[in-house]
Order: C-alpha cells, then structure tokens, then sequence
C-alpha cells in the first residue's frame, strides 16, 4: 500500500505544509511569510529554510513492513543524511548515506553522496507506533512510504505544541542521526510536537519572532541563539536591545506559551574578546533579558555539553551525537522544574 500525499501529511509532525511537488511529498517547516522573510534576507539561509529540521512521520499501524524512497537536494554545508526509523520508542534501523564507513572524529567537512535512497525496514508483529525523523541538512523528497496493503494507518500527534528557534545547533549541526538533536528530544521529553525554526548561522531576528504560524498555538517554545551573535562584530548595547527586542515579541506573538532562553554552549574560542565582550558576558545578558520578562525561563547551556573537543563534530563549535546526548540530557533537566 503506497500512501497518498494526504495520507503522509496525515501522518507528519513539524511541518507547516505538507505538498506534492518534484515528483513526490515535500515539507516546509517554515510559513510562507517566513520563507519570504529569508528570500529577502540572505540567499544560503533562504535554501536551509527548505530542510527537514525537526520533521518526522509518526503513526500507529499492524504493517509488518515499511517501505521508504526519497530523494534528498543539499540545501546546507553538510552533506550526511539520514532516515530513522523508530518502533515504540526504540530504533530499529536507519537509512543513509555514511554508515558503510568509517566517520573519523572530525567529520562535519567530508562530502557525502546525496540522491536517491531505497529501504524496507521490518517493524515486526502486531500494531505499534512508527516514528521516521527525517534529515536536517537538506531538503527531502519522499518518492514512496510503503506500507502492507491492507495495513491499519492511524495518526500518533503528542498532546503538546512546540517551536524551536535557533542557529545550526537547534537545526541539527552536527548529529549524524536526526534524532540526536537535543531540540528533537527536548519535545520528546515535553511529550510535544516540534516544528523547528533553526538556521544554521542564524542569529536575534525579532522580525522572525512576530511572523506567527497561523493555526499553531505552541505549548513551549525554546530559544537558542547567542553564539553567532557573539562572535560577529555587534557592539554590547545593540545586541542586548536586539535580543530583549526578540523575546518581547515572541511573547506578544505566543501570549500562552512557556518560553525557555538557552544560552549558547561552551565553544573552544571562548577566551576571544568579540565587539559584544566576553562570552561569559553573553551569558548573563541572555539570564538578564530572560528575567526580565514573564514566564520566560532561563536555561543554562554554557556546561550541557562537557568542554572538551572530542563531543564536537569540528573539534571546537558543533556538537557530535555523543555531545547531543549531553545537551539533550541536561537540556531536559533543567526544562523539568517549569513543567
């Protein structure tokens, strides 16, 4: 049984519309006042607008099988990809395009083969809840989801809402499993649906926090920027307003909803002295403005991930999968006391 594009969509978290385009079922994450917003900003973060950050199938079905062909289009600098297929929580295989070789320990500069992608995967006996998290690092086209004919298809949405802003980090910079991006497992861990607004390079863009995504009233929403901030030339005084600027109006966008301000993590050239000042000055403005508004909690992020290069992907910015298990984790411990 091949499903329909109504049927995938159907079955899709995190995406804002689900359409057949290419030839086959493609996603957006982003509004299309949103994509514009980017068209008219910055051309390399227009083509990471059309990754598939944060989206994922997530339903309930007796098929003893699941059949996946797509096609994925390199829409950012990393080229690895990867499906994963989850049952009842647990994964029980992935398709991509690196696990027939070796990934040494600085791997987020290799070239990966893109294109077509084929693979059946056996989800066993009886009825249970399938989750496929597709990739981060491009745009993805889904040519076929095949399940057994005849097969039951039933929706699995989580009874909460969340939106993730930040930079490559919330994108999925740079986990070798979608998966493994501690946004992906923040909204796990709130029991919530993610729809992702991360992009690589990104930084305070109050514009972006008053373009609403009409019809999605977010439970949660987290906040991740700071770090690109930092290190561009952005004097103390603009980028605190830029920043206070941001959270004012996404709390006037989403009135209801709880908000966490992550502050950026540890990066190996924090001793450098930016326009802004000191990292660890960062740090406290992003607690300041956070504190300073309601129900907007600051979450630490300076010690989520342990500092040492080996849990970064390029020795020094971006985290690996074993860095992600950190973040994810002490992400998560520190949400829980406001939920």
């Amino acid at each position: 049984m091949k499903l329909t594009t109504e049927q995938i969509a159907s079955v899709t978290l995190g995406a804002e519309r689900v359409i057949n385009e290419k030839g086959g079922t493609c996603f957006h994450r982003f509004t299309e006042e949103q994509e514009e917003i980017y068209r008219n900003y910055r051309e390399d973060f227009y083509k990471k607008v059309f990754c598939s950050s944060g989206v994922k199938l997530s339903f309930k079905t007796d098929s003893r099988t699941l059949g996946l062909n797509a096609d994925v289009y390199k829409h950012s600098t990393r080229s690895y990809v990867s499906f994963d297929v989850f049952v009842d929580g647990k994964c029980i295989g992935s398709m991509d395009n690196f696990s027939h070789m070796e990934i040494p320990a600085e791997y987020s500069t290799l070239t990966f083969e893109g294109g077509n992608f084929e693979k059946t995967f056996d989800l066993g006996e009886g009825e249970k809840t399938v989750e496929v998290y597709l990739p981060w690092s491009c745009l993805t086209i889904l040519r076929d989801v095949i399940l057994e004919d005849g097969a039951s298809l039933v929706p699995a949405r989580p009874a909460k809402r969340m939106i993730t802003f930040g930079d490559s980090i919330t994108q999925g910079y740079d986990a070798l499993r979608p998966s493994s991006r501690y946004a992906a497992r923040l909204a796990s861990f709130l029991g919530a649906e993610e729809r992702c607004k991360g992009i690589g390079g990104e930084v305070f863009m109050p514009k972006l926090a008053l373009a609403k995504d009409e019809g999605y009233d977010p439970d949660y929403i987290s906040v991740a920027y700071g770090t690109n901030d930092w290190s561009h030339a952005v004097s103390c005084e603009e980028l605190t307003s830029r920043c206070r600027e941001f959270y004012t109006a996404l709390r006037a966008t989403y009135p209801r909803a709880k908000i966490f301000a992550i502050s950026p993590i540890w990066r190996k050239d924090e001793g450098k002295y930016s326009a802004f000042g000191t990292f660890d000055e960062m740090q406290k403005m992003v607690a300041a403005v956070a504190e300073s508004l309601p129900e907007v909690y600051f979450i630490s992020g300076y010690d989520a991930v342990p500092h040492d290069e080996t849990y970064f992907a390029d020795l020094y910015l971006h985290p690996n999968d074993r860095g992600f298990d950190h973040y994810a984790e002490n992400i998560c411990a520190q949400v829980k006391k406001y939920v």
